[in-house]
């Protein structure tokens, strides 16, 4: 810490310097000044925690020092030391927040007291404005991604965030041109970070905000509507291509995956910036090795799975893996050649695929929704796995013959029965129609009608018979209490369970155990 002694008499300041124990509070350099002058120069250089000044001085007196402190915001603790005990001097000294005010002559106590007092409420507000400042710093970036994700997202930019935005980057979001630039974290999250997608972000914003601003080209932001993707706004946009592939390089010096990053065309817009971009990023080929793209070259149209539909479903059906495997395998060969492998066909492959799948399972009665599985097609240099991708789509097929498969094999069966025996075999659990539905491969609404059609009732009634006829055996021990019974069948309240007993037999628990009890009395007598 930093001490400063304003006086224009020496053996004033000398004295000050001898009396106070500086190296107990924890100063190790102490300035003078022979006047306010002298004293402004050293303070805007030094930036002394701790100033002592006197009130009347040549050239610039305390009172002037002290309004300089004040206005210029200087956070230091100032103490008053004067031999004129003056009202309009002390009244200054208040006004302009001195720590306190002493007179001459000192006592060493009273200056150490007061000194150890200062630093303690220098050092108090300096860790307030520390914890203040680290909370800040830790809301604001995600302050920044949520205002920019929203304004890539509509066309209005509201006033108060093209305020915020000038007064943080010295740029006006509406009347500048722009470039956005996107690309996609995933590449290097499993492989790099061990798929903790958090630090993943954290980190390579880090690298990306601290190569734009030693720039001043742009700033990033994570795009708070999708998980993996990163932004840049570059307000620089003079080569930007060039600059944004140096960009790679720092990404790929620190964790040795290429990354390719998608940059729209210009434009005032914001939202037209990032709607350009983000068509450049689904539309650019994944097997591609550019570190940059601006821009797609349109092909043929490619091959769609609908295309193939009626060949796919005889070929699932008749349960022919091999022959469906090189026709999807042919598919997706002719999907690379023709258009190259793109986020946004790996999309439209993914849902057209459900909806056929939906589709030929509605033949057979089936409602079995499809688990969504996030697979992963990156290497550990970045680059997009082909084949990967093409086993992945294999698979999918394999499985619908595979769940085919089974469900001919439980429709055969007779699907009832096989419902029945489950049911008294798991009797005592909560069993739901929904997961009878996914365990027979069948849709809950046939279920629920052919079930009726055979045993005459619903699942419902069928599964409380059953546990009301173990109950009766249960009951038939009268050491057993009732409330085990209850527990014993699948029922967690007791009143509850009465009242279905007694709706069913007649009677409540108790009242057929003693009749029961009595039967068996008759019957010896």
């Amino acid at each position: 810490m930093k001490a400063i002694i304003v006086d224009d008499e020496k053996h004033v300041r000398e004295g000050l310097i001898l009396l106070a124990d500086w190296a107990v509070h924890g100063i190790d350099t102490v300035m003078e000044a022979e006047d306010g002058e002298e004293a402004v120069e050293l303070i805007q250089k030094h930036r002394p925690e701790i100033i002592f000044t006197d009130m009347r001085m040549p050239k610039r007196d305390g009172i002037s020092l002290l309004k300089w402190i004040h206005t210029a915001g200087i956070r230091s603790k100032t103490i008053v030391v004067s031999g004129h005990d003056d009202f309009e001097l002390m009244r200054n000294a208040i006004h302009y927040k001195s720590f306190d005010y002493l007179l001459k002559p000192i006592e060493p106590d009273i200056l150490n007291e007061t000194l150890e007092r200062a630093v303690k409420e220098w050092r108090d507000h300096r860790r307030s404005e520390a914890e203040e400042k680290q909370a800040m710093n830790e809301v604001k970036p995600r302050y920044w991604d949520h205002l920019l994700s929203t304004l890539c997202r509509q066309s209005f930019v509201p006033p108060s965030a093209e305020k915020e935005f000038l007064k943080e980057h010295g740029r006006s979001l509406v009347d500048c041109e722009k470039r956005i630039a996107i690309f996609s974290v995933k590449p290097m999250m499993r492989h790099v970070f061990q798929g903790d997608l958090e630090l993943t972000v954290f980190t390579v914003m880090n690298i990306c905000n601290e190569w734009l601003r030693s720039k001043d080209i742009g700033v990033c932001f994570r795009h708070t509507h999708s998980d993996d993707e990163i932004a840049i706004l570059l307000w620089e946009i003079d080569d930007a291509e060039s600059r944004l592939r140096q960009l790679t390089e720092r990404i790929y010096q620190y964790s040795s995956v290429q990354i390719t990053m998608a940059i729209g065309t210009i434009s005032t817009r914001m939202h037209e910036a990032y709607q350009a971009a983000l068509a450049i990023h689904y539309g650019k080929d994944l097997t591609g090795k550019a570190a940059v793209v601006s821009k797609i070259e349109r092909k043929s149209e490619p091959p769609h799975l609908f295309d193939y539909a009626a060949e796919l479903k005889l070929l699932v059906q008749a349960g022919d893996k091999d022959k469906l495997s090189s026709k999807v395998l042919m598919i997706m060969d002719a999907l690379s050649k023709k258009e190259g492998l793109t986020l946004a066909r790996l999309k439209e492959w993914d849902d057209q695929f459900s909806l056929l799948r939906s589709n030929w399972l509605k033949e057979y009665g089936i409602s079995l929704k499809r688990k969504p599985v996030e697979s992963d097609y990156w290497g550990r240099d970045g680059s997009f796995l082909v084949d990967r991708f093409k086993e992945d789509k294999r698979k999918d097929f394999l499985e619908l013959i595979d769940c085919l498969s089974n469900i001919r094999y439980q429709k055969e069966k007779n699907p009832m029965q096989e419902v029945e025996q489950f049911l008294m075999k798991h009797y005592v659990e909560e069993v739901s129609l929904q997961e009878i539905a996914d365990r027979f491969y069948l849709s809950r609404e046939y279920i629920s009608r052919r079930f009726k059609q055979e045993y005459g009732v619903t699942i419902t009634d069928y599964l409380t018979s059953v546990r009301v006829e173990k109950a009766k055996q249960l009951l038939s021990n009268p050491y057993v209490k009732i409330y085990q019974v209850a527990h014993d069948v699948g029922f967690q309240n007791e009143k509850y369970f009465s009242k279905v007993f007694k709706k069913h037999t007649g009677e409540t628990p108790a009242q057929f155990r003693q009749s029961l009890a009595q039967r068996q009395m008759e019957g010896i007598e």
